[in-house]
C-alpha cells in the first residue's frame, strides 16, 4: 500500500462547507446623514423586511441588524461605497453578503451596511460568466452562484474541477473560504483551482491579482475569510465534464476500516484513472439508502472493491448524470423547504484532523460523545491530501 504520511481527513460537522464574504472594514457606525450625501443613497435601504434578512445568517446563531443594505447595481457602486467609508472622518462596517451561509455573523454588520451581493446579477452590469473553451477557464462575477456556473460550462462540455456539496452559494462567498468537497484530495479546495481575481480592497480600490500579479492581495483574499477584500470576479479552472457519473455507496461498521479504506483510496494513481474521482464519506443516524441505489456491478469496479473492507452486502450503485450528482443537495434541500425545516437554525463546524490522530477523535467525539444521536445533522468526513 502507499503511503499515507501525506494524507489528512476532514471532517464537516452539520452542513457542508462554511460560505461567506466578510468585508469587515471598519468599527463605527454609519449616521444617516453621511449615507445620505452619497450619490448611490439610492440603494441603500432600510426596509424592515429587508434588514430583518440581513441580520441573521444560515447558522441562525447570531443577530445583528445593519442600519441599512446596500444594493448595488454594478461593481463601481461597491467601490464607491467602500472609498467613501475608507475616506469619511466618521468610518463604518461594511459586510459583504452573497447568500447569507455564514454560521457565526461573519456576513452581518451591526450598525452598518450589508451589500447585498446578490442584487448586481439581477443586473447587466455585473460580471456575468463567460467560458473560454481554448484556455480552459470560466470567468465568473463574485456573486454569481456555482449552480449558473456549472450550467453555463456544461453547455462547452466543461465544469470546474473543485467542488462545494452545496451549488447555491457565491463564487465569491466559498473562494473566501476553500471550497471543500470529494474533489479536493484530487485536485486540491476550490481556492486551489483559481487563476486570477477582481477585488474590491478596504481603501476602495479595485485591483487585479493573480499568483503574480499582486500576489500577496491573490493569497490574501482566497480562503482570507473576506477580511482582505471583496471578490468581485474569479478565473476559474476547468476541466471536460463527463456525461454519466457512477455513483457507488459502501457501508461500514468499522470505523478504522473506514478511514484506512478512504487513505487508501486517494493514494491511487488517478493519472491512469484507477480510483475513485469523488470520495466523500458520512457517518449514518438513523438515514437509508434510497430505492434507487442497486447491486450491480461492473468487472472493473468489482475488482476495485475487492480492495476495501467494507461491510459484505452491503455495497450498492447508482447512475447519475454529472449535474445531478453535482446538484444532489438541492434535492434534499427541497424536501426540507417543504417541511419548513430549511430556515432553522444550523450551527456547524469544520475541523481538520490529521491521520495520526483519526481514531483517537472517533473515540473522543463519535463514539464518546455524539454516540447513536439521530438528532445530529449531517456528519461528512473528507480524506483530502495535504499536499493539495
Amino acid at each position: 500500500m502507499a503511503s499515507l504520511k501525506s494524507s489528512f481527513s476532514l471532517l464537516i460537522f452539520i452542513l457542508s462547507t462554511l460560505v461567506f464574504i466578510l468585508a469587515q472594514l471598519h468599527t463605527y457606525n454609519p449616521p444617516p446623514e453621511l449615507l445620505n450625501s452619497l450619490d448611490i443613497a439610492t440603494k441603500l435601504t432600510s426596509n424592515s423586511t429587508t434588514i430583518a434578512l440581513a441580520s441573521k445568517d444560515f447558522g441562525g446563531v447570531t443577530e445583528a441588524s445593519p442600519a441599512g443594505v446596500f444594493l448595488p447595481s454594478s461593481i463601481s457602486d461597491i467601490v464607491k461605497l467602500v472609498r467613501f467609508s475608507y475616506e469619511s472622518p466618521v468610518s463604518f462596517t461594511i459586510a459583504a453578503r452573497g447568500c447569507g451561509h455564514s454560521t457565526r455573523g461573519q456576513a452581518l454588520a451591526p450598525g452598518g451596511v450589508v451589500v447585498d451581493m446578490r442584487s448586481i446579477s439581477k443586473t447587466s452590469n455585473g460580471e456575468k460568466i463567460r467560458v473560454f473553451k481554448n484556455e480552459m477557464y470560466v470567468d465568473a462575477g463574485g456573486e454569481q452562484l456555482w449552480i449558473d456556473v456549472l450550467h453555463e460550462t456544461l453547455k462547452h462540455g466543461l465544469a470546474p474541477r473543485s467542488w462545494t456539496d452545496y451549488l447555491y452559494l457565491t463564487v465569491g462567498g466559498t473562494l473566501s473560504n476553500a471550497g471543500v468537497s470529494g474533489q479536493t484530495f484530487l485536485h486540491g479546495p476550490q481556492i486551489s483551482n483559481v487563476h486570477e481575481l477582481d477585488v474590491v480592497t478596504g481603501k476602495g480600490e479595485m485591483i487585479t491579482c493573480s499568483e503574480k500579479q499582486n500576489s500577496d492581495l491573490f493569497f490574501a483574499v482566497l480562503g482570507g475569510l473576506g477580511q482582505f477584500g471583496i471578490i468581485t470576479r474569479a478565473r476559474i479552472a476547468v476541466e471536460p465534464a463527463p456525461e454519466r457519473v457512477r455513483w457507488v455507496r459502501l457501508i461500514y461498521t468499522n470505523f478504522s476500516d473506514f478511514t484506512r479504506d478512504q487513505e487508501w483510496l486517494i493514494t491511487m494513481d488517478q493519472k491512469k484513472k484507477k480510483g475513485f474521482q469523488y470520495i466523500e464519506g458520512s457517518l449514518l443516524m438513523d438515514q437509508r439508502i434510497g430505492s434507487s441505489w442497486r447491486s450491480s456491478f461492473s468487472q472493473e469496479l468489482e475488482l476495485l472493491l475487492q480492495e476495501l473492507s467494507f461491510l459484505p452486502g452491503f455495497s450498492f450503485t447508482n447512475d447519475v448524470s454529472y449535474l445531478d450528482f453535482l446538484d444532489r443537495v438541492h434535492h434534499g434541500e427541497l424536501k426540507l423547504r417543504s417541511k419548513g425545516l430549511w430556515d432553522v437554525p444550523h450551527p456547524w463546524l469544520n475541523i481538520f484532523v490529521p491521520k495520526s490522530r483519526i481514531q483517537d477523535f472517533n473515540l473522543g467525539v463519535f463514539t464518546g460523545i455524539l454516540k447513536n444521536n439521530s438528532s445530529m445533522g449531517p456528519i461528512l468526513i473528507y480524506p483530502i491530501n495535504k499536499n493539495k
